[in-house]
């Protein structure tokens, strides 16, 4: 029998997830479903902080012209302009919450004038300072305050170590192929701890799962980045779109035993420079804002700087700037930095670019429906329209919070309708899942090197350079693949990694067909095939 006291289902704990999850228990019950520990995911490791305006000396309509100037023609204007004029009060909300975003130098309190009493930084492609920030820790600070307001909530359920396999369609429940899939109707979710599979029923299913940097061999992603609420959307028969547009943060700190640090687009923003190996600025000459260009431009510089001087990657240079300073604004960066032997103060840190931001994902209208009727999208899984074609620094967590909260005023009236009726939308009783003649999965091995051939695939044939070849290359591997997951799916019983497989496989499968798609080049996406832009044939999204 499902567990039919969930009413929304919330699929993930970042920004996004908890703030529909506080939203939305003010008027339901809410279950969240995080396949970690429920703070594990891409918003505590963000680092810069949120754009809004903010200052006197800021207007709506520079945030509005930064963020369209990034996204290369195909942001849509509708979008943006909602994010930008609500983002303050959004903004507001967090700190009624209690998130600690730093202060200005003197400030004890948020008193008083709060457009006056917050350190603002700037990242590239902001004309202003407009990027509300706490230290260099923005993510973490908002992560642990969302979180604890959650799990203090009466009507909030966090269910973690849960992975979700598939959404509960009525199409798949009546077994009618359909275009649009059916209602969601919930999900079937494996707890990994118990082995066993969860029939989730809900009124009302919100995907907050983040992006998919792991399908790329160097991200800056933690490693539940498996584009997992894309993948669950497709098969449902939702919309995806623009996949093409992977955004890769320009500075990935390079070290042998350094995982995935990002160093922030901040630094850039106070004065740091980016030169290469033999000391000489090399920006200049790319883009006339220099080392604060638009994140697809100075990945794809430093990529181009690399493969001219064979060197492995470049630095960023900020010892410059006052030492004192580097180590106030600047604590996570100076500490990790210096756990790896380097003193940002003194020596110019190394960086190479990594995958950073899915810019596109499940489509999404206005209030982040999507076009599959009871499922909504919020943050890094869905697309809005708001980034275009090239994500404008630090409008993600603006994007997550302002979405979120449309979801919410979008989705109470259906809970109330739903609740009024004599009877649920959610049937009484769904199926539960069912294992067939599955049999334990023998080899881990093959999964790992699977994953390690997708990811390989996609860093070096649809990377930040492109072209038809490489992407026809990239298709014959990741069909062949396909195939072998497919096969491992449906004879073995699910473990946690054979369901990230499985939706990477996918996700990296509609990477490269919208890739394949756009004979241009446009923001994120440059294929050296097709190197100009073409607004008459390709002014659009990319809709699969």
């Amino acid at each position: 029998m499902a567990e039919r006291d969930v009413k929304v289902l919330i699929l993930g704990t970042g920004i996004a997830g908890l703030t529909a999850a506080l939203k939305f228990a003010e008027h339901a019950k809410v279950t969240i479903v995080t396949k970690a520990e429920p703070e594990e995911g891409a918003t505590r490791y963000a680092q810069g902080g949120i754009a809004s305006v903010w200052s006197k000396t800021d207007t709506f309509e520079e945030h509005l012209q930064d963020t369209l100037e990034a996204g290369a023609g195909l942001c849509h204007e509708d979008v943006v302009d909602v994010c930008v004029h609500e983002g303050p009060a959004r903004v507001r909300e967090l700190i009624e919450w209690g998130v600690p975003f730093t202060l200005r130098d003197g400030v004890q309190a948020p008193v008083g004038d709060p457009a006056e009493a917050f350190d603002l930084h700037r990242e590239g492609g902001h004309r202003k300072r407009r990027i509300l920030h706490a230290d260099d820790l923005t993510g973490w600070a908002i992560e642990r305050t969302l979180l604890e307001r959650a799990r203090a909530h009466k009507n909030v359920e966090i269910l973690d170590h849960h992975v979700a396999i598939d959404l509960i369609t009525e199409g798949k429940l009546l077994r009618r192929w359909r275009r649009d899939g059916g209602r969601c109707l919930g999900a079937y979710v494996l707890d990994t701890r118990q082995g066993r599979v969860r029939t989730l029923a809900s009124d009302l299913t919100v995907l907050a799962t983040g992006g998919a940097g792991k399908a790329y061999l160097y991200t800056t992603n933690p490693d539940t980045a498996t584009g997992d609420g894309v993948a669950m959307a497709h098969r449902a028969g939702a919309r995806v779109a623009n996949m093409e547009f992977f955004q890769f943060h320009p500075t990935c700190l390079y070290h042998p035993s350094a995982k995935n640090f990002l160093i922030t687009e901040a630094l850039r923003g106070e004065g740091a420079v980016l030169r290469n190996a033999a000391g000489v600025e090399f920006m200049a000459k790319h883009h006339a804002m220099g080392s604060l260009a638009p994140r697809d431009v100075v990945a794809r510089a430093i990529d181009m700087e690399m493969k001219r001087t064979g060197d492995r990657h470049v630095f960023l240079d900020a010892t410059h700037l006052p030492a004192s300073e580097l180590r106030e604004k600047f604590p996570n960066i100076a500490k990790t930095c210096a756990g790896f032997g380097i003193d940002i103060t003194s020596q110019p840190i190394p960086v190479v670019p990594a995958a950073h931001y899915m810019c596109g994902g499940v489509l999404v209208d206005l209030n982040g429906q999507s076009t599959v009727q009871g499922l909504y999208a919020v943050g890094e899984v869905s697309c809005t329209g708001l980034h275009g074609a090239n994500r404008l620094a630090s409008n993600s967590l603006l994007e997550a919070v302002v979405y979120a909260d449309r979801v919410v005023r979008s989705g109470i009236p259906l809970l109330q309708e739903a609740r009024t009726q004599a009877a649920s939308r959610v049937p009484q009783a769904l199926p539960e899942w069912d294992t067939g003649r599955a049999v334990p999965l023998e080899d881990q091995i093959d999964i790992a090197a699977n994953w390690m051939e997708i990811r390989s695939t996609l860093w070096n044939y649809v990377g930040i350079v492109r072209s038809t070849s490489r992407l026809e290359r990239a298709k014959h591997r990741l069909d062949l693949i396909r195939e072998e997951v497919d096969r491992a799916y449906w004879h073995y019983l699910l473990s946690k990694d054979l369901i990230e497989l499985r939706n990477l496989t996918l996700v990296a499968q509609l990477i490269i067909q919208c890739a394949s798609l756009r004979k241009e080049s446009r923001g994120l996406h440059y294929t050296v095939d097709y190197p100009d832009r073409n607004d008459w044939v390709y002014g659009r999204d990319t809709v699969i």
